[in-house]
């Protein structure tokens, strides 16, 4: 048997190597799109961007693995039923189960691979794609200086230029805001021609303007409008230099310490620890909430420092012989329930406005702990995805009997497909609280398990589940039987 075992490993590496490459590679296509306006003309190296890519694409095998499992699965219990070679086992005497036996334990070191992937290197790999994101989106675009048209690459200036020489780097016509000081189009300058350079640190960017002359607004100190005279300075140049700052415009990398913190940069210990912790933290909220909602809103403490709160206290003090709160208030007089109606709805509208506040607040705290728990279970949902799927790909191969790419990937794609807007649509009930995160999270598994069994069943019985006119068979003794009935009838 060992030579049978050796036999459907090989048969199977090669799909599954084939398959998982092909499906990081697709949805790594996906994920450039996604992000593909924070790469473009921000000046990234090659390095940087090649980095970005590797933690992405680390960041994708929980999604390319369940679907690599299960499309090579169909593809080669497909290409083995299609050869005849499955068929040529059976007759052997070896069943489907043990055919099968060798490739359980391969999907098995498999999922408790992915397991540990999921639990070790994907907090580290999500640390470094997030700040290393991070670090992207904040990445200024470079200067570029096209014509005809406003610049706002260089922080702090609006650039507009009617030509340029792409030999010298002259700009033609040139048109500056100045906005470093936040207050407006206060400064303006204009030149007849001017060229850019870096500076030998890299650190400033020199523009060097010939022939034009500057514009700026001085500003008063004057309140009233109408008072205000509206000073300026103009100057006129023959050659004026520039210094801008462009430190902004490097490539900085942020503090992963920032981000470490994220649930999903932790593992299974450190995000239990977080659960247990926000858990007591939401506890102390809401036990907070509880008392001082009663203390400072139902019951409201009399202070006597207060006039107004004086005037209650020596109605209390006068109107003490009254047992309920309709007697007390009818003995009052009218400007005295003035007062107390004033009183009391500025009072509820305060406890309103603190319910409304803390509610909101306490279910902030709920949706953070539920993506804490939903990240906890995601590390074993992985795991058996992967096992459960290939009891759907493999018995499914062995049934349809097709190999290559064209079948298996419409059958793959289809049942992951269900596996996956289920687990999503889960995933959402659960981190708004309308489902506990371990049922919403386990919930795609728990539908497509019995499938797998059923299937798994069914191909180790030869069943012969893909075949239409097994179903047709009974559709049509239905109507040879109505036939013949009207038949005798005629006859009759």
């Amino acid at each position: 048997m060992k030579r049978l075992h050796r036999f459907m490993v090989s048969s199977y590496i090669g799909p599954f190597f084939m398959t998982f490459f092909i499906c990081i590679f697709l949805l790594l296509m996906q994920f450039l799109w996604k992000y593909i306006d924070d790469l473009v003309g921000k000046g990234l190296s090659v390095g940087v961007i090649a980095e970005l890519m590797l933690y992405a694409s680390a960041s994708l095998v929980p999604l390319a693995l369940p679907l690599t499992v299960l499309l090579s699965s169909i593809m080669t219990f497909g290409n083995l039923g299609q050869n005849n070679e499955l068929m040529a086992l059976k007759a052997s005497g070896t069943s489907l189960v043990r055919i099968m036996f060798p490739l359980v334990i391969f999907i098995f070191i498999i999922s408790v691979g992915a397991f540990f992937f999921a639990n070790n290197a994907m907090p580290y790999t999500n640390l470094k794609m997030g700040a290393l994101l991070h670090d992207v989106r904040k990445q200024k675009p470079e200067v570029s200086i096209k014509e005809g048209i406003f610049s706002n690459s260089l922080e702090g200036y609006s650039i507009k230029v009617s030509g340029k020489n792409k030999k010298t780097g002259m700009l033609y016509n040139l048109l500056i805001y100045d906005h470093t000081e936040k207050r407006g189009n206060v400064k303006v300058t204009v030149a007849d021609s001017a060229t850019m350079k870096m500076s030998a640190n890299n650190r400033y960017m020199i523009l060097t303007m010939y022939n034009g002359h500057s514009y700026s607004e001085v500003e008063e100190n004057k309140r009233n409008r109408d008072e205000k005279e509206f000073p300026h300075q103009k100057d006129k140049f023959q050659e004026q230099r520039v210094l801008i700052d462009m430190s902004g415009l490097g490539f900085e990398r942020t503090d992963e310490n920032l981000f470490k913190n994220h649930y999903q940069m932790l593992n299974l210990s450190q995000l239990q620890y977080s659960i247990d912790s926000l858990n007591k933290i939401y506890e102390i909220k809401r036990l907070h909430f509880v008392a001082r909602l009663k203390f400072d809103n139902y019951y409201k403490t009399v202070k006597p420092d207060f006039k107004l709160n004086t005037f209650y206290a020596d109605s209390l003090k006068k109107y003490s012989q009254f047992q309920h709160f309709d007697s007390l208030y009818n003995s009052l007089s009218q400007s005295e329930k003035g007062k107390v109606i004033i009183s009391a709805t500025q009072l509820a509208r305060n406890a309103q406005s603190f319910v409304s506040q803390t509610h909101s607040d306490l279910r902030m705290r709920d949706e953070w702990i539920n993506k804490h728990m939903i990240e906890w279970h995601r590390k074993f949902t992985l795991a058996v995805s992967c096992f459960v799927l290939f009891f759907i790909g493999a018995p499914f191969g062995a049934i349809v009997r097709k190999g290559g790419l064209g079948m298996p990937i419409v059958i793959s794609v289809l049942f992951f497909v269900i596996y996956y807007v289920i687990g999503i649509s889960s995933e959402k009930s659960a981190r708004l609280g309308a489902t506990p995160a371990w049922q919403a999270m386990w919930m795609g598994i728990a539908v497509i398990f019995p499938i797998g069994l059923f299937l798994t069943y069914k191909a180790a019985t030869d069943s012969v589940i893909m075949d239409i006119g097994t179903y047709l068979k009974p559709v049509k003794n239905f109507f040879q039987k109505i036939f013949k009935f009207f038949s005798k009838k005629k006859k009759q």
